[in-house]
């Protein structure tokens, strides 16, 4: 939920596009838990990471409808990677990322992640996490070996609507999976990590 801060921020920032405009306006419109979209403040953070970057690839692990891939897209070189496990969004997505021309720059792959990722044969120096909760550890093992040294992970919702320090989620799974994936890459000596207090927490992760 906005506050007055969020408003602020997002008056002092450069706006989204218009079709990330519509794109938001429609994933309200036509599928559940549309909160779940990274929304603008966060979405021009990712455009002008991948900005700073400039990756050849990028791989996205959740895209739920298209709209934090086509920010990731606006500064990678070649290509943005993006996994969903829904099937069900894959007709929504697809839609979503024919009305840009950086739908040209995104390969949708619909499936388990867990599955895909081992049989991908690109670089990542920049990979966004954005999906099931209960497996971030998982998914972080997963693309180690396919980002290079000084590049870049970075794991969304890690507070988790301050769910992470409130003693009454001590028995949410994915509550539960937060903490310990917090305290992991904290003293993980293979990565310097940075928790940003962005929206929902965003953590970013540079592979040492």
């Amino acid at each position: 939920m906005h506050n007055l801060i969020d408003d602020y921020v997002e008056q002092h920032s450069t706006p989204q596009s218009p079709v990330l405009d519509q794109i938001t306006h429609l994933t309200a419109l036509n599928v559940l838990n549309a909160h779940q979209l990274s929304g603008p403040i966060q979405g021009r953070l990712l455009s002008f990471l991948s900005r700073m970057i400039e990756p050849d690839y990028i791989l996205e692990i959740g895209t739920f409808t298209g709209y934090s891939a086509i920010c990731l897209a606006e500064g990678v070189r070649q290509k943005v990677i993006t996994l969903e496990h829904n099937d069900e969004l894959e007709d929504r997505i697809r839609q979503h990322l024919s009305l840009t021309p950086l739908g040209k720059k995104i390969d949708l792959l619909i499936g388990d992640a867990k599955k895909i990722i081992p049989a991908l044969n690109h670089s990542f120096p920049l990979v966004f996490i954005d999906a099931d909760k209960r497996e971030y550890e998982i998914y972080l093992e997963l693309v180690y070996p396919l980002v290079p040294a000084g590049g870049w992970i970075l794991a969304d919702n890690t507070l988790w609507g301050g769910h992470v320090i409130d003693h009454a989620y001590d028995k949410d799974s994915q509550t539960l999976a937060l903490r310990l994936f917090n305290d992991k890459v904290v003293k993980d000596s293979r990565f310097e990590t940075l928790l940003l207090p962005i929206r929902d927490g965003l953590t970013i992760l540079r592979k040492c």
